[in-house]
């Protein structure tokens, strides 16, 4: 079901974020699914349910998925600290279809939505935006639970996680703190998704391995939308305990700015080795 409030400037009233989340998108959620515990995976799935009918029960009209792209769209050659997506449709898996366990589909996008957001977090951030976006994992893998039928308009962002110069931790709360006024500038219904992993070591001889402290601990002040806490990490320190994949910790903080100081709620943590991630599904209580 889709809900738009009407009335004022003649295309509808503007309304507030209606959600704000984040889960993991690791590649062996889907691609190995049959290899994990299966009470764990099943807690998980339902923990992916839940985020699910929540998004549905906001009215969201389109959902924003802020991800760490892996090399598919952009290149040392062009990496930007920022993009968003400005399409019609976007095409995806950019992987075989096969290994990732996700078939090929065609999801919708909004290209006057995007627009209209991407205009309005340039009036204090910086950044790019593409017409043409193939989605891989980062973006696949939560879509294939969040919108399993593709029929939600999709507005895809990337946060530079993966090539250095990263874009700093600080850039990254204030580029959230731009895409939440920006959702609140527009009539339609905005559902907001970070995605990424916590502590992981993906494509290295450490896959596999995860540090779940330093998850815990990083939930814990995700939680309390802890500004100083969250902006408190050093990416050598970060790459030292949690990986490569720690560097994802953006697209979480992009979330918690967003959400302007709600709590949160982990409604599923779980080291899963064979997804190479501590596996997440958590929220915030906009009001």
């Amino acid at each position: 079901m889709r809900i738009r409030v009407t009335g004022l400037r003649g295309t509808g009233a503007e309304v507030p974020l209606v959600y704000a989340g984040v889960c993991s998108h690791a590649p062996g959620i889907t691609g190995r699914a049959d290899q994990a515990d299966p009470g764990v995976r099943a807690a998980f799935v339902e923990a992916l349910d839940g985020m699910r009918t929540a998004i549905e029960e906001s009215g969201a009209e389109a959902i924003v998925v802020v991800a760490a792209e892996h090399f598919a769209n952009f290149f040392m050659d062009n990496m930007p600290a920022f993009a968003m997506g400005m399409a019609d449709h976007y095409d995806g898996p950019i992987e075989d279809p096969d290994w990732l366990g996700i078939p090929k589909f065609r999801a919708p996008g909004d290209r006057d939505l995007s627009g209209r957001l991407v205009a309005e977090v340039m009036q204090t951030v910086d950044v790019a935006y593409s017409e043409e976006w193939l989605f891989d994992h980062g973006i696949a893998v939560p879509l294939s639970f969040l919108t399993p039928d593709f029929d939600l308009p999709v507005v895809p962002v990337n946060v530079n996680c993966q090539g250095p110069p990263l874009t700093p931790l600080h850039r990254a709360w204030a580029f959230g703190e731009a895409l939440r006024r920006a959702a609140d500038a527009v009539p339609e219904r905005i559902a907001l998704v970070g995605t990424g992993g916590i502590s992981h070591w993906p494509a290295t001889p450490d896959s596999g391995k995860i540090n779940e402290p330093w998850d815990r601990d990083f939930l814990d002040r995700w939680c309390r939308n802890d500004r100083d806490a969250l902006l408190d990490y050093d990416d050598l320190q970060v790459y030292a305990d949690a990986g490569q994949g720690g560097f994802e910790i953006r697209t979480f903080l992009t979330v918690s700015a967003a959400a302007a100081g709600a709590p949160g709620t982990v409604h599923f943590y779980a080291p899963i080795p064979i997804f190479a991630v501590g596996c997440t599904v958590a929220d915030y209580r906009l009001t």
